[in-house]
C-alpha cells in the first residue's frame, strides 16, 4: 500500500475516542491524498479500515472525530428499522408514488425498497420514516447506537434537515458491525439490506454503499459510506467531502470518484477508468 509515502504512527485511539477495541492501532496518515480532493476542488476526509491487519489508513484524521448530518446514508438504517418492525416485508415493498413531480425523474413513479435505494429516494424514506413513527425510530436508533441517536427535527427530517449528526468513524463502526451480522437486527434484514447496498460487483471485488448529499454549515456535504470485499477479505471506507461552491459540477461525482481512486492507488481494486 506504498508504505514509503505514508507516515506512520501509533496512536493511543482509546484517549483519542476512535477505537476501543485495541489499545494502540497502527494508522497510516495519507496526506498524499488531498490531490484526489484537489482534483474536484473540495475538501474533506477519508478513512479505511482494514481489518485483517488492525490498520487504519486516513486523510486528514482530525475530521474523523467531526460529526456531521448522514443525509442519505441514514437509508442503511432506516431499511433495517423498516423491515425490523415489519412496515416493509422485504426489498420489493412497494410504495405508491403521490404524483408529485420531484427534481429527480427517478424518483417520479412508484418504488419498492430496492429502487428506492438505489434511486436514493428520499421521499419513500420518508413515507417509511412516518409509517415506523417517532417512538419505534428512536427506539431502534438508541438499540443500533447509530450516531448521536438525536431524532428531533421531524420524523421525516431528522436525518437530512434534522440533528441526527454520525462522524466518518461511526459511519465505519455502523458498516462493520453490519457486515459482521452485531446489530440488533434479524439475519434476514441485514441480508436484504446488503443486498441492495451493492453498487459493484466484479470478477475480483464487490462493493456495497452507499451515497449521502446534505449540508454543513453553509457549503455542501457529501458521503460515500460502505466496504469493499475481495478475495476473501473486507475493507470499510467513509469518505466525506465538503465545498462552499454550490455551482461545483463534480460534486455529486467526487464523492464516489475520490473513493475509487483511493483504492486504485492502494491496490485494492483495478483501474475502473
Amino acid at each position: 500500500m506504498k508504505p514509503n509515502l505514508s507516515l506512520f504512527i501509533f496512536w493511543n485511539l482509546f484517549a483519542f475516542g476512535l477505537f476501543s477495541c485495541h489499545p494502540k492501532q497502527q494508522i497510516q496518515v495519507r496526506d498524499d491524498f488531498k490531490k484526489f480532493y484537489d482534483e474536484y476542488k473540495v475538501e474533506g476526509s477519508f478513512i479505511l479500515l482494514d481489518p485483517q491487519t488492525n490498520q487504519t489508513i486516513c486523510y486528514n484524521i482530525r475530521q474523523l472525530d467531526q460529526a456531521f448530518s448522514p443525509a442519505s446514508t441514514f437509508k442503511i438504517c432506516n431499511a433495517l428499522i423498516g423491515l425490523e418492525t415489519g412496515i416493509i416485508k422485504d426489498q420489493h415493498f412497494r410504495i405508491k408514488w403521490d404524483s408529485v413531480t420531484r427534481q429527480n425523474p427517478a424518483w417520479n413513479s412508484d418504488q419498492d425498497l430496492e429502487t428506492a435505494f438505489k434511486n436514493s429516494t428520499v421521499w419513500y424514506f420518508q413515507e417509511l420514516a412516518k409509517r415506523v413513527g417517532g417512538k419505534q425510530m428512536k427506539n431502534w436508533l438508541d438499540k443500533a447506537n447509530y450516531g448521536n441517536k438525536d431524532t428531533s427535527g421531524g420524523i421525516d427530517q431528522f436525518w437530512l434537515t434534522g440533528k441526527l449528526r454520525i462522524t466518518p468513524f461511526q459511519q465505519i463502526q455502523f458498516l462493520k458491525q453490519l457486515h459482521d451480522n452485531q446489530l440488533p437486527f434479524s439475519q434476514r434484514n441485514m441480508d436484504i439490506v446488503k443486498s441492495i447496498m451493492l453498487v459493484k460487483d466484479t470478477l475480483d471485488y464487490q462493493i456495497r454503499a452507499k451515497t449521502g448529499w446534505g449540508g454543513v454549515e453553509n457549503k455542501d456535504l457529501g458521503w460515500y459510506v460502505g466496504y469493499l470485499e475481495t478475495h476473501g477479505k473486507v475493507y470499510y471506507f467513509a469518505n466525506c467531502i465538503q465545498s462552499s461552491d454550490f455551482t461545483n459540477p463534480n460534486f455529486a461525482m467526487a464523492r464516489i470518484t475520490i473513493v475509487d481512486s483511493i483504492l486504485e492507488e492502494l491496490g485494492l481494486i483495478e483501474n475502473s477508468k
